[in-house]
């Protein structure tokens, strides 16, 4: 059974960086595409970033340059690091994977913004 658990969210001011981690649990990690998601009030879920289990990563067009991917194998631990937050930004941020045909999902943590 897979399990997603992120943590790092909070309140920044514009401009500022925060870095989400997803603990993730079950022997899929190592294989499984990662992804970062959000979702803000009222719109619709959206890719922020993934990694694929060969590395490879893809960004949204809007956090290009100013967020990166990344996990550790060792640790079974997924990262974003955000830097140059902006308000739009203010979101609930999940972790997903992929694996199979299936796709699981963190409970999310809260990232808000503030200009």
């Amino acid at each position: 059974q897979v399990q997603l658990v992120e943590s790092g969210g909070g309140l920044v001011q514009a401009g500022g960086s925060l870095r989400l981690s997803c603990a993730a649990s079950g022997n899929i990690f190592n294989y499984a595409h990662m992804a970062w998601y959000r979702q803000a009030p009222g719109k619709q879920r959206e890719m922020v970033a993934r990694i694929t289990g060969g590395g490879v990563t893809d960004y949204g067009d809007s956090v290009k340059g100013r967020f990166t991917i990344s996990r550790d194998m060792a640790k079974n631990t997924l990262n974003l690091q955000m830097n140059s937050l902006k308000p739009e930004g203010t979101a609930v941020y999940y972790c997903s994977s992929y694996y199979r045909g299936k796709q699981h999902w963190g409970q999310g943590t809260q990232v808000t913004v503030s200009s």
